[in-house]
């Protein structure tokens, strides 16, 4: 089965400024992959390049074996979800998840009928005719989980999704998140600093240092590696370093 994401040799170079070099990774189909590093790591970049904001690069990125090098954002098939949700202020809860299905021109009833799937998903039942402006942050992240899935995603990109909430309330959406990305079977690639966020949420981790990859592949496996120090991980290619 070919790769949900390939990525392979992608470099950024903005004026002589090397930001990413060499990047070369995939995601396989129902596996949710964490790009993990500080600020200035390049991972946002990285993201950005994914989801088709992106042009400036060298390499190649192909979705399930065909390239999407120059395909534009909408037409990838991937689902963005950022650190706030985003939703449109003047539609009420309903109208935010359905929006992806109206584009597709999917019927009325089929549409209600999966709003109130993924309201039951995402653990807010009942909330179809809620003005988003009452809700709570995390309800709002909730809401806007269910529209990205709404629309069916190959794969699906989050950006620091939890990281405007406060520590409580965001350990309990990543739990809830690893559940319904699981359930769904969705392909994620998601951006965070936050080791225990990996921890909870990805099957993989590659860590981001200065551009390049520092440490790649299972997630327990890299972030013992993280905790060991300096010199007591492995790299990329799985050797000691």
């Amino acid at each position: 089965m070919q790769p949900a994401l390939r990525l392979d040799a992608i470099s950024v170079d903005f004026g002589g400024r090397t930001v990413l070099d060499g990047i070369d990774l995939a995601v396989d189909p129902g596996q949710v992959l964490a790009l993990l590093g500080p600020s200035g790591s390049g991972k946002s970049t990285l993201l950005r390049v994914i989801a088709g904001f992106e042009d400036r690069y060298t390499g190649t990125v192909s979705s399930a074996g065909t390239r999407i090098d120059g395909v534009p954002p909408h037409r990838r098939g991937f689902a963005l979800l950022f650190q706030e949700g985003q939703l449109f202020p003047h539609r009420d809860v309903a109208g935010n998840i359905g929006y992806p299905m109206r584009l597709r021109r999917i019927d009325r009833a089929r549409t209600a009928e999966r709003i109130a799937e993924l309201l039951e998903l995402v653990g807010l039942a009942g909330f179809e005719r809620r003005d988003v402006s009452t809700l709570s942050g995390g309800e709002q992240q909730r809401v806007a989980l269910a529209r990205a899935l709404a629309a069916e995603p190959r794969l699906l990109l989050l950006d620091e999704p939890l990281s405007a909430l406060d520590r409580e309330l965001r350990e309990r959406l990543a739990g809830d998140l690893r559940r319904i990305l699981t359930s769904t079977g969705t392909s994620a690639v998601f951006v965070t600093h936050d080791h225990g966020e990996a921890a909870v949420l990805a099957d993989r981790v590659a860590v981001l240092r200065a551009g390049r990859i520092g440490a790649y592949g299972p997630t327990g496996e890299v972030l013992a590696g993280l905790a060991a120090g300096p010199g007591e991980g492995r790299d990329r290619d799985g050797a000691s370093g």
